[in-house]
């Protein structure tokens, strides 16, 4: 299980309180702010930064030079522009389910996700899935969200033959529900940080 936690908005100096108080991993939402983020956190000697939100193809560049993780690929043509910059080794990255269909959401409808597989895995390396599921007032409601994603990923490994063995999915109102239904990755920001600053 590994905590990420979100520091959208949040001070250099928070990060790195938060680095001294143990964490090690760091999601960015977008590309510009994580870059100057990671930049004046330079000596935080293992830290590991992860791109968690929605990657355009012409920010493809600057998120695989900074970036360890990229949680976002949702279409082929981010994964040739992720290989354009760096073909091997191959870049990690995590196919963006979209379970709810939301059209204010990015990520791949889920029976679209084999096939982006299959057009990406000789591009980059699919190491397995994320998903944000709808908003719900409770976060036993996210449950056949989240159950539906460990399903998926279970049924793809199978057919891909890839081990897709990281299912990123879980935030602060349902990461233990989501830790029960299989995440391997959770991304907390408002427990760890409190309100987010605006």
């Amino acid at each position: 299980m590994r905590l990420i936690l979100a520091t959208k908005t949040q001070t250099p100096e928070a990060v790195r309180a938060a680095y001294h108080a143990g964490a090690r991993d760091f999601g960015e939402n977008y590309v510009q702010e994580g870059i100057a983020k990671r930049g004046e956190l330079a000596d935080l000697a293992g830290a590991r930064w992860h791109m968690i939100g929605h990657l355009q193809s012409n920010k493809a560049k600057s998120a695989v030079e900074h970036f360890d993780l990229i949680h976002t690929l949702d279409s082929e043509r981010l994964a040739v522009q992720i290989a354009r910059v760096r073909p091997s080794p191959k870049v990690q990255v995590l196919i963006e389910v979209n379970l709810g269909g939301e059209l204010s959401k990015s990520g791949v409808a889920p029976d679209r996700v084999e096939s982006l597989i299959e057009a990406a895995r000789d591009l980059v390396e699919v190491v397995g899935l994320m998903t944000i599921p709808p908003e719900v007032e409770a976060a036993e409601q996210a449950r056949p969200y989240f159950a539906r994603m460990r399903e998926l990923r279970d049924r793809l490994a199978a057919r891909t033959g890839l081990a897709l063995s990281e299912l990123s999915m879980g935030m602060t109102a349902d990461y233990e529900v989501a830790i029960e239904e299989g995440a391997t990755i959770v991304r907390i920001g408002r427990a760890i940080f409190g309100e987010r600053r605006r």
